[in-house]
């Protein structure tokens, strides 16, 4: 096991994964036209056999908007001159998108209407501070 998928706790992925390279743009200067320095990364969603049916219909649903018609996800690095560092990169987003994708998501509490006794001790402190105020008014002229 790799130490990324050790550190999501993911099952062996990168037997999975499949890896191009092609040239980058951006910094480095006439060493980019000669180097595939940029590293493509491809996963197969619905063909992996390390996924359960259950994870791999959650990742579609989350992932929706970044997967291909066939339900295959692209990432890819260029951030580097190094296409180690690349790799590295794209692997390091790919667990951390895949791990945020398989947390569960947590149920919402309900917010619940006060109770009766709750009602009755508002109202009541409402009272007590509407007769304090009425008390300050001066007295009314009898006619």
């Amino acid at each position: 096991m790799s130490e990324l998928s050790e550190l999501f706790g993911l099952p062996e992925l990168e037997e999975e994964l499949i890896f191009g390279t092609s040239r980058s743009s951006g910094k480095g200067g006439q060493h980019v036209n000669t180097t595939e320095t940029r590293v493509e990364l491809h996963f197969n969603i619905p063909d992996s056999r390390l996924l359960t049916a259950e994870q791999k219909s959650l990742l579609i649903e989350k992932l929706g908007h970044r997967l291909s018609g066939e339900g295959k996800l692209r990432m890819y690095s260029q951030k580097s001159r190094s296409q180690s560092t690349n790799k590295e990169d794209v692997l390091k987003r790919f667990y951390e998108l895949i791990a945020k994708s398989l947390k569960p998501v947590k149920a919402r509490i309900i917010k619940s209407k006060p109770g009766r006794a709750q009602k009755e001790a508002r109202l009541a402190g409402k009272k007590v501070i509407s007769q304090k105020k009425e008390l300050r008014k001066p007295p009314k002229p009898e006619l």
